[in-house]
């Protein structure tokens, strides 16, 4: 019996997930093949293949994008004053942490300009053809509309938990505060002061109430989505964790989240 256990108890239809640890799966439950919406753990699978851009020089951290005087930095870290669902100015740049959707279309766009590559292509190619994810696609908005499933989640995590695609340096910054500091809102959860965030990495912080639970490292970084998924790492445990399920966030989630990743926590730390 394993924490994972719990999750056929969800009142949810299809339910799926793995913890991962350095050496890679620890164990699953559910289907790993089947296939979800991700909605907003795309942003992760985009971050990634933004930075793989920054690696290759194609663009920069301080490539301009979006809004002006905003950057590629501050589009990943949602610091860019983008509104979220469209690219109107809310603030100017490096002002607030106004979670934008928009920005992260903005920089799909950014990449396929400065690469002559649809953005689609260069994250089959940047991530999910190295790491062999052969079921995911990004099938919408660079903002929400991957499509995944557990097996290739994983081995994602896998890479996030021990580097391999990023150069060492690039993972780290992804996963360190940028613009520390910036007060804002994490969907569903309400405002943070500060809130925290990476190069498209969520980053727990001291946010309270959280996603990730309560037990978790501040240094735990990751996302949820509205699809009623979520992914995160915790680097000072040395684990990570993905769920995927068929029911859009709301109430029924949050409790159920938090003490499912609190009792992953636990479980790992015996």
């Amino acid at each position: 019996m394993t924490v994972l256990d719990d999750l056929s108890q969800w009142p949810v239809d299809n339910v799926a997930g793995a913890i991962i640890g350095p050496g890679g799966v620890v164990s699953t439950a559910g289907d790993t093949s089947r296939v979800y919406e991700l909605a907003s753990v795309t942003k992760l699978l985009v971050a990634q293949a933004v930075l793989v851009a920054v690696d290759e020089e194609a663009i920069d951290l301080s490539t301009p994008a979006g809004l002006p005087g905003a950057t590629v930095r501050h589009l990943l870290s949602h610091a860019s004053g983008m509104a979220f669902d469209s690219r109107e100015p809310q603030a100017g740049p490096g002002e607030q942490r106004i979670y934008s959707s928009a920005g992260f279309e903005t920089l799909a766009e950014l990449v396929t300009a400065h690469t002559d590559i649809a953005f689609e292509d260069y994250l089959g190619e940047a991530v999910c053809e190295p790491l062999g994810m052969t079921s995911t696609v990004l099938a919408g908005p660079a903002g929400h509309g991957a499509r995944s499933n557990i097996d290739d989640l994983a081995r994602f995590a896998g890479d996030l938990l021990v580097p391999r695609l990023l150069a060492p340096e690039t993972a780290a910054a992804a996963a360190t505060v940028q613009f520390p500091g910036l007060d804002g809102f994490v969907p569903g959860y309400g405002k943070h002061r500060p809130c925290d965030w990476g190069l498209g990495y969520e980053i727990r912080g001291e946010k309270s109430p959280h996603w990730t639970g309560s037990e978790s490292s501040p240094s735990t970084f990751g996302h949820f989505g509205q699809a009623g998924t979520f992914l995160w790492v915790d680097p000072v445990l040395g684990a990570a964790c993905v769920v995927l399920t068929d029911r859009p966030f709301g109430a029924w989630a949050k409790p159920l989240w938090s003490e499912f990743n609190n009792a992953v926590v636990n479980e790992l730390r015996r």
